[in-house]
């Protein structure tokens, strides 16, 4: 549909690796980016109503801050 951002879910299987997570070590800063995203609360940052899905807008808030942190 246009107009919607469609992701890819992260842990979908892949043929190398087996999961798209591991190619991200457990000690990547990224690793803190997703924690910290995770624990937004969109409502009290004035989203309203809104309830993320696993890909969407908060894949892009990640991607947003990895690449800020990786410049």
């Amino acid at each position: 549909m246009a107009g919607f951002v469609e992701g890819v879910d992260r842990g979908q299987s892949t043929l190398f690796p087996a999961v798209l997570d591991d190619y991200v070590a457990e000690d990547n800063p990224v690793r803190a980016v997703d924690v910290f995203v995770d624990g937004l609360d969109l409502d009290k940052l004035g989203f309203v109503g809104v309830q993320p899905l696993d890909t969407g807008r908060l894949q892009l808030i990640r991607s947003i801050i990895s690449s800020w942190l990786t410049r």
